[in-house]
């Protein structure tokens, strides 16, 4: 027995009257989050990061050269308000990871760029963070690593939270099927989507995540 078996138990003894079933597996996908967060700020510290800033980091670095992105673009991929966006960059601008750009297709435009630092520092520090998260799946073996992470996408490409989710419209202005099985880049996928009077799910999703 866990702590959210412990849980359920007492909503059951209280509350016999509700289905509290849901609580089995959002509970400790929760629970399993902040722990998990627990063991990355370790990690992290050591390189003298946050999570939080690595997730940044990494985003940039995934782009491939030059190592640098849009705001909104950084923004979609790690899941932040744009005031919290904007503190995580200045600070990560002061210990000389990144930079800001003009970006060379606008005029009026920033880009966010990996400095020479910031680059070394997080081919260093996914080394250790690719280390630790192997270590805690050690529970699981091949099979049931591949099993629960098919059980996730599945929960994360549902609706529920799919509308939540700022990188489904990030993913969605970059590609659109073109009803060959293969998918159409940028401008072209951009007018082929309709216009309409339904407000942008993207309005809604930075209302959650604490944007105004």
């Amino acid at each position: 027995m866990d702590e959210i078996d412990r849980i359920v138990e007492q909503w059951n003894r209280e509350r016999p009257d509700l289905d509290v079933s849901p609580t089995h597996t959002l509970q400790r996908i929760t629970r399993l989050g902040l722990l998990q967060a627990a063991s990355f700020a370790r990690v992290f510290a050591r390189h003298g990061i946050s999570f939080g800033e690595y997730l940044v980091l990494a985003a940039l670095r995934r782009a491939g050269p030059p190592y640098r992105m849009n705001p909104t673009r950084l923004f979609n991929s790690v899941i932040l308000s744009s005031g919290a966006m904007t503190n995580r960059l200045d600070r990560l601008e002061a210990m000389g990871l990144v930079e800001r750009q003009p970006d060379p297709t606008d005029r009026r435009g920033r880009m966010v760029a990996l400095t020479d630092r910031g680059l070394e520092l997080v081919d260093e520090a996914v080394i250790d963070h690719l280390e630790n998260e192997e270590r805690l799946l050690g529970a699981l073996d091949d099979r049931e690593r591949k099993q629960l992470a098919g059980l996730l996408r599945k929960l994360l490409l549902s609706p529920p939270f799919r509308e939540l989710d700022p990188a489904a419209d990030t993913f969605g202005a970059e590609t659109a099927s073109d009803g060959g099985g293969r998918r159409r880049v940028g401008a072209e996928a951009l007018r082929s989507r309709p216009t309409g009077a339904r407000p942008s799910r993207i309005n809604r999703r930075r209302s959650v995540l604490g944007e105004q």
